[in-house]
């Protein structure tokens, strides 16, 4: 069982109206996010089921699937990496985690980051000492998709612990973040900190930061608000 062995079974499937479709869809132009990405034109779906196909290969041939060039292939072997990461103990979730965190730069679109940051660098992160020390310095990065795996990987803290304190924290480092895809996240976490956890604890922070975030974080954090609500809160934007 090799990489190539998950590129073919990839490649029976793909298709050149998908593929195209991807390189818009993931916005791969010049000077776009995902520039110079390259699609073989797989559903998601598709790839799930290739994916459960390989489970069991091994770390050296889905750090090759991990490095490709093709969308598909690294989002093939993530979804690999998540299942081997439920399915292990502790040694083999904390050698995915490293893995992982050692190739962030191949972690390069929205759609990886939110298949697994969550699942693989936040649920590792539960309990260890260094877990904020981790996420801030993600979340300083440079590098954009660290920067979004620091916001989404709080996401399991929202949903699984009902725990706010983690996303708070990182949101204060990005909230005036200058990427679309960041502020989307920083508003895709309040959002969910107000529908899973406590809406006082949104609502306050609106309160305070509402006049001065970007415009799309405010409308993502707001989605769930009642409407006088998020008339209100954009009216404070407007000020």
């Amino acid at each position: 069982m090799i990489a190539g062995d998950v590129s073919k079974a990839l490649r029976a499937v793909a298709t050149v109206e998908r593929a195209k479709a991807g390189r818009w869809f993931f916005k791969t132009g010049i000077g776009e996010y995902g520039e110079g990405d390259q699609f073989l034109g797989v559903t998601v779906p598709d790839q799930r089921k290739i994916a459960k196909q390989f489970k069991d290969l091994p770390l050296t041939e889905i750090e090759k699937l991990i490095t490709s060039s093709w969308h598909e292939e690294r989002l093939t072997g993530i979804f690999i990496l998540i299942d081997q990461f439920k399915r292990g103990d502790d040694a083999i979730k904390k050698a995915i985690y490293d893995f992982y965190i050692s190739h962030t730069k191949y972690v390069n679109n929205w759609d990886l980051v939110d298949s697994s940051a969550g699942y693989i660098v936040g649920t590792w992160l539960d309990g260890q000492p260094d877990k904020m020390k981790v996420l801030t310095k993600l979340a300083k990065s440079k590098l954009l998709w660290e920067r979004r795996i620091a916001m989404i990987s709080t996401l399991y803290f929202i949903v699984k612990k009902e725990s706010v304190d983690e996303a708070l924290t990182i949101i204060e480092i990005l909230k005036n973040d200058n990427h679309d895809l960041i502020q989307k996240a920083v508003g895709w976490m309040l959002r969910e900190v107000g529908k899973r956890v406590d809406e006082e604890v949104l609502t306050n922070f609106l309160d305070q930061n509402a006049a001065t975030l970007p415009r799309t974080t405010l409308r993502y954090a707001i989605e769930k608000l009642t409407p006088s609500q998020r008339r209100h809160y954009l009216g404070l934007k407007d000020v």
